[in-house]
């Protein structure tokens, strides 16, 4: 539980972020510098979701790192970024669990492969991660074998030991993924999350933002995680816009994301997030070349709502890139100077925070 002393803190905090963002709006000259978020750990440089990846994240000075969460079948949460885990750990080549490998319908998609719910959390330590990307970063796959599948907690631990080893705070931004799924499952990832934040005491006080695809549960978490860390956020991810939002799959009336991408969807999503996590391609879209069109009003629109504006994903590699910023290099050549620049034409349209795969790449794009 939270001491009166740490309430009042992180009410005071909260109130004077929430005023400095206002001011931001209405002054851009004010505004903070934008947060550098590692998306899945510095994902260009390890398998993604390993203590690897997030350690090197953090080297490379990201403010936040991000645990995608999913459950096990004994109902704990651990960093991945789906409950597939076919291409991001050695599970094919344990031939005790070949009988376990199956075709799943998740939000509307058939999978194949071997889940995360089919796996106690003791079965699931016996596997090693695997580079998702092999074919773009084959030289992440020197680390294949080496590293295990993290629970929530452990990814916890690990950076409230790092935080306190290099002397500042590092945010975390966790994913709470599919969660219309697992509750069909019988899980409840919610109050799984909302159990494990407040037993530690690293997540009661550092900077925390829950996102998700969908929007039940961040109507459900919203007021319960503030009172867990008072200055946490509830960012609503926003898939591209045709696609149908995964909790109105099925019911009477469903919802694409495009439809909370408009001035009057974005004044909504207010009522129960802080910032919206929207691809990079819905702010600036591309043609089918993959070339840069005009960007969109987006961020503006967000902005006059009273929402910040955190996109996805900035990577490194020529393959990501719009065709503008490619190189000749090759597919998977890494291209610096092609990413900065795409990270600051982002920027200079008002992006308050960005996930990138290589977060020493987020961090020249700001000139720190």
């Amino acid at each position: 539980m939270l001491t009166r002393r740490q309430a009042m803190t992180g009410t005071l905090m909260g109130m004077a972020a929430l005023t400095a963002a206002r001011q931001a709006f209405a002054n851009p000259s004010l505004a903070p510098v934008p947060s550098v978020m590692a998306h899945r750990g510095a994902s260009a440089l390890r398998p993604e979701h390993t203590l690897a990846a997030y350690a090197r994240a953090i080297a490379d000075g990201a403010d936040y790192i991000e645990p995608d969460l999913v459950p096990t079948r004994d109902g704990v949460l651990v960093a991945r970024h789906e409950s597939n885990i076919a291409g991001t750990s050695d599970v094919a080549s344990h031939p005790e669990f070949a009988s376990r490998r199956r075709t799943m319908t998740i939000d509307g998609k058939a999978e194949t492969g071997w889940f995360t719910t089919d796996f106690t959390l003791a079965e699931l330590k016996t596997l090693r991660a695997r580079e998702r990307l092999p074919a773009i970063r084959a030289h992440n796959t020197r680390y294949d074998g080496h590293f295990d599948i993290p629970t929530f907690e452990e990814v916890i631990d690990f950076v409230a030991a790092e935080a306190a080893t290099r002397g500042r705070v590092i945010g975390l931004i966790p994913e709470i993924k599919n969660s219309t799924h697992f509750h069909q499952l019988g899980h409840t990832p919610e109050e799984t999350f909302l159990h494990v934040i407040a037993a530690h005491d690293y997540t009661r006080y550092c900077p925390l933002e829950v996102q998700s695809f969908e929007t039940a549960n961040l109507r459900a978490l919203h007021g319960r995680v503030q009172a867990i860390n008072p200055q946490a956020r509830l960012m609503f991810l926003m898939g591209g816009r045709t696609e149908t939002v995964p909790d109105t799959l099925g019911t009477a009336r469903t919802v694409t994301f495009g439809d909370f991408m408009t001035p009057d969807g974005l004044r909504g999503v207010r009522a129960y997030a802080d910032v919206i996590g929207p691809s990079n391609d819905d702010i600036i879209p591309r043609d089918a070349s993959g070339a840069w069109l005009a960007p969109t009003s987006l961020i503006d629109d967000a902005h006059a709502a009273g929402l910040l504006v955190h996109s996805y994903t900035f990577r490194p590699e020529n393959f990501f890139l719009p065709a503008q910023l490619r190189n000749g290099e090759g597919d998977s050549a890494r291209n610096v100077p092609g990413s900065i620049a795409e990270i600051r034409r982002h920027l200079d349209l008002g992006l308050d925070g960005f996930f990138t795969d290589d977060p020493a790449i987020g961090r020249m794009a700001l000139g720190l």
